[in-house]
């Protein structure tokens, strides 16, 4: 079963370099799952977030606020 991971995020510089390791991670490790990019700024309200980027596994909201280590999304993710 795919993981669906979403990251949160207004396009700043951090929520890009979240989407970048978090694309890089699943790709070299084969993980099955759908990334999907939120930019809207209404949708990310529903997640009661205050500062991004926000790091989405199967809607429980996994980091927030920094960029995450590329060792600490494929932890996340095994």
């Amino acid at each position: 079963m795919s993981k669906t991971i979403k990251i949160l995020g207004t396009g700043c510089t951090k929520c890009k370099n979240t989407i970048a390791i978090v694309e890089h991670v699943v790709k070299e490790n084969n993980i099955d799952a759908i990334i999907e990019k939120v930019e809207d700024i209404m949708e990310i309200m529903k997640y009661n977030v205050l500062s991004t980027p926000v790091l989405v596994v199967d809607e429980e909201i996994k980091i927030k606020g920094r960029v995450p280590s590329k060792k600490e999304i494929e932890e996340l993710l095994k």
